[in-house]
This record gives C-alpha cells, sequence and structure tokens, in this order.
C-alpha cells in the first residue's frame, strides 16, 4: 500500500475525539483510509465523516481545516497520510 502525505494536525480535542486537520496536498474523501504518524503516533483510520466549520462535507481540498473523528489521540504536528491501494 502506498501512501501519500495530505495534511497536518493542527489540534486535537479529546472529548469528542476529533482532530482538526489542514489539508495541504491532494484530496481527502469520506470513505478514504488516512495514517496518523508522528513522535508517539503511528495508526491507520477510515474516515467515516468530516466536517468543515462544523457542517458535513463529503470531500476535503487543499487550504481546508476540516475535523475528523479518530480511533487514538492525535497530537499537533503529527503528519496524515492517505492510504492508496494497491
Amino acid at each position: 500500500m502506498a501512501e501519500k502525505k495530505i495534511g497536518e494536525v493542527v489540534k486535537y480535542f479529546s472529548k469528542p475525539s476529533v482532530a482538526a486537520v489542514k489539508i495541504t496536498d491532494g484530496e481527502l474523501n469520506v470513505g478514504d483510509k488516512i495514517k496518523y504518524t508522528g513522535h508517539t503516533t503511528d495508526f491507520t483510520d477510515e474516515v467515516k465523516s468530516m466536517e468543515v466549520d462544523n457542517k458535513p462535507v463529503p470531500k476535503a481540498v487543499v487550504g481546508d481545516f476540516i475535523g475528523i473523528k479518530t480511533s487514538d489521540r492525535v497530537r499537533p504536528g503529527d503528519e496524515v497520510f492517505k492510504v492508496i491501494p494497491d
């Protein structure tokens, strides 16, 4: 499986378990698999839903700040990669 960097975590909200991610490259769709990596972070999630300005969106593009539910804790500065199936 190939991975392509698409963004970076800018903030993490622990109560709802949501990461604020800035999209820096490419695009992200609901249903995509993403991988979070950092000093103490390394796991893969499926994007079940995402929001821009508290509104659900099906797709995010470069420049968007999106909220994504995560299955584990992430930290600001963690990189976000889109997992591309072979």
